[in-house]
């Protein structure tokens, strides 16, 4: 039997980091929620035990470095499985774009893998499965919007945001989380308010949103890639009601609230930037296995 699998990537309504921990690992504290591009996974079982990753893409590896083969391999050490696994993969979401794409398509296997196999796991222990593979895991298990602490692992749910339309536009550059987060400089960022994002999504307050959002890796990126500042620049000229940086980057999100202003911001992106797309926020955790 075939299972077919719906990624969606996530934006960062507010991404705050609070101190560097002894395990290396840096405290943090993030509002997410998830928008309507996606990846689509299809998985099907093998007889013979091993893990099979199929892309129609060159760029997407099909090893230990994909994040959804990994998490494939999780499930079956864990849980002491013979059984092997096809992955068909299709990728929508941009690679290294800071739209959490290998962590929901890692997400999406551990769903789709509990399914198929009959392993009963709740959400609770493919989130903390997830948080073996990396950060964002966790919350792409449940998907929504949410609260995410600790290193990203511990959730909690959160009412979606209000009504909008998310314009998003990724430069032909790609990021390394891992050197922003070296390069940030816990002393002399401003800590957004996420106290303050929290209420305006418990109040459906778009305004209150969109003042309250903000990102402390967004100046690291910003200082590294001056492309980033230009479709910033242009995002905010155009018309967006709010703009910032989503994770580690590059890519930059607008929200807009009606949709005769976002065909305007979408066609005068399309200019200069070739990865620009405009999608709804799905806000609301649904059934993706």
């Amino acid at each position: 039997m075939k299972y077919l699998l719906k990624a969606p990537a996530k934006i960062n309504l507010s991404l705050d980091v609070l101190y560097k921990r002894s395990d290396g690992y840096h405290e943090v504290e993030m509002v997410m929620t998830t928008i309507d591009l996606a990846d689509r996974l299809e998985i099907e079982e093998l007889n013979d035990n091993q893990i099979k990753l199929l892309s129609q893409y060159r760029f997407v590896p099909d090893d230990d470095r994909n994040l959804a083969f990994q998490a494939a391999k999780l499930i079956k050490e864990r849980f002491g499985i013979k059984q092997g696994v096809s992955i068909s993969l299709e990728k929508n979401i941009p690679v290294a774009a800071g739209l959490a794409g290998g962590s929901s398509d890692a997400a999406a296997v551990l769903r789709g893998l509990n399914t198929m196999w009959k392993l009963g796991l709740s959400n609770y222990e493919l989130a903390a499965l997830g948080a073996e593979i990396g950060s964002d895991v966790s919350f792409c298990v449940y998907g929504g919007t949410a609260l995410a602490k600790g290193r990203g692992e511990i959730i909690t749910p959160l009412p979606s945001p209000p009504h909008c339309w998310v314009i998003l536009a990724k430069p032909t550059i790609g990021v390394s989380t891992a050197d922003v987060y070296k390069r940030l400089n816990l002393n002399e960022i401003s800590h957004p308010n996420t106290a303050a994002m929290i209420e305006a999504l418990k109040s459906n307050d778009y305004k209150k949103l969109c003042s309250n959002l903000g990102n402390v890796l967004e100046n690291v990126t910003l200082q590294l890639h001056p492309e980033v500042t230009a479709i910033k620049k242009h995002m905010i000229k155009f018309g967006a009601d709010a703009v910032l940086m989503s994770g580690s980057g590059p890519t930059v999100f607008g929200l807009v609230q009606y949709e005769s202003r976002l065909h305007r911001i979408y066609n005068a992106l399309r200019g200069f930037c070739d990865q620009v797309y405009a999608v709804r926020i799905i806000g609301e955790s649904s059934d993706l296995a």
